[in-house]
């Protein structure tokens, strides 16, 4: 299991804007689809209280919801997984 878990869909622009992130500072994180998946999207749900997505869930339990790049690049440097 990776430290991070993502829950989005591939027409979603910030979920592709998060993802691409992710990718490029390298961090490690499980993809759940939300449009693939009816258990991935009650997830989503339950974690965030909201439809919104993307849910960046980190394994404190933690989580961010449409998070802007500044926020989760903060977030991904608070616990160490990018430097």
């Amino acid at each position: 299991m990776a430290e991070v878990e993502y829950y989005g869909a591939q027409w979603c622009g910030d979920c592709r804007r998060s993802r691409s992130l992710m990718d490029t500072l390298e961090v490690e994180y499980d993809v759940f689809d939300v449009e693939q998946s009816k258990e991935n999207a009650q997830k989503a749900h339950e974690i965030s209280g909201r439809t919104n997505i993307p849910v960046i869930r980190f394994k404190d339990g933690t989580h961010l919801v449409e998070p802007s790049d500044a926020i989760l690049h903060a977030e991904l440097k608070v616990r160490a997984l990018i430097d």
